[in-house]
C-alpha cells in the first residue's frame, strides 16, 4: 500500500472493518498491517498451546537401593525401573551407602552394573555410575524406539479422552436441556400463562 498518513490508514481500516496494527513500531516510518486482531490472538493462542501439547517433557523418576538389598526387593525396584523405562521416562538409580558400607562402594556399583545388564532392551546408562558423597548415582534413559513408542501410546490415550469429551459435551438428540439451560427458540415447549382476572 505504501507510505500512508495515519488519518487515511485508520480511515482504511474502518472502511473494511478491521484494525490497524502496529508491527514494526522502531522501523521509519513505522509498519502497520490491516488485521482482524481478535482472530489474529485466538489463532496465536492455538498455535501456542499446539506447540505446548507437541512438547516432549522430560520426566526423570528416582529408584533407591541399599547395597544389602533382598533379592525379591531387587525384583520389585527392578520391576519399578522396567515400568518407568516403557513409559519413556529417565530413571536415576541411587545406592545409598550407610555406615561401614562407605567403605565398599564396589558392592553398590555391582548392583548398577547388575540392573544395567538386564535392562538393555529396554534403556541405556545416559550417565555412569558415580560416588556422590553417601551416594552413587546412576540415570538410565530409554531408547528411542522405546520412547517412540510410549509417546504414541500417550498420544491415542490423549486422543480417545478428546473423543469422549466431545461425546459427552454434545447432548443427544431430542435431550431435554439441563437445569439452568435454556431451549433454543424453534424447539417445542409449553408455557404457562397467567390471565390477570
Amino acid at each position: 500500500m505504501g507510505i500512508v498518513p495515519l488519518e487515511r490508514a485508520l480511515q482504511l481500516a474502518a472502511d473494511v472493518d478491521l484494525d490497524l496494527v502496529e508491527v514494526a513500531p522502531m522501523a521509519r516510518p513505522p509498519v502497520c498491517k490491516l488485521m482482524d486482531f481478535g482472530k489474529f490472538k485466538y489463532e496465536s493462542a492455538l498455535k501456542a498451546r499446539e506447540a505446548r501439547r507437541n512438547q516432549q517433557q522430560t520426566v526423570i523418576k528416582e529408584m533407591k537401593l541399599r547395597p544389602k538389598i533382598d533379592p525379591h526387593d531387587y525384583e520389585t525396584k527392578k520391576g519399578h525401573v522396567v515400568r518407568f523405562l516403557k513409559a519413556g521416562d529417565k530413571v536415576k538409580v541411587t545406592i545409598m551407602f550407610r555406615g561401614r558400607e562407605q567403605s565398599r562402594p564396589e558392592l553398590g556399583y555391582r548392583l548398577l552394573r547388575r540392573l544395567e545388564s538386564e535392562i538393555t532392551e529396554l534403556g541405556y546408562v545416559e550417565a555412569a555410575p558415580k560416588q556422590d558423597g553417601r551416594n552413587m548415582i546412576m540415570v538410565l534413559a530409554p531408547h528411542r524406539a522405546v520412547k517412540a513408542s510410549a509417546v504414541a501410546a500417550t498420544a491415542s490415550r490423549g486422543a480417545s479422552r478428546e473423543r469422549v469429551a466431545e461425546e459427552s459435551a454434545t447432548p443427544a438428540a431430542g435431550a431435554t436441556p439441563a437445569a439452568g439451560e435454556t431451549a433454543a427458540a424453534g424447539e417445542t415447549g409449553t408455557t404457562a400463562e397467567t390471565s390477570g382476572q
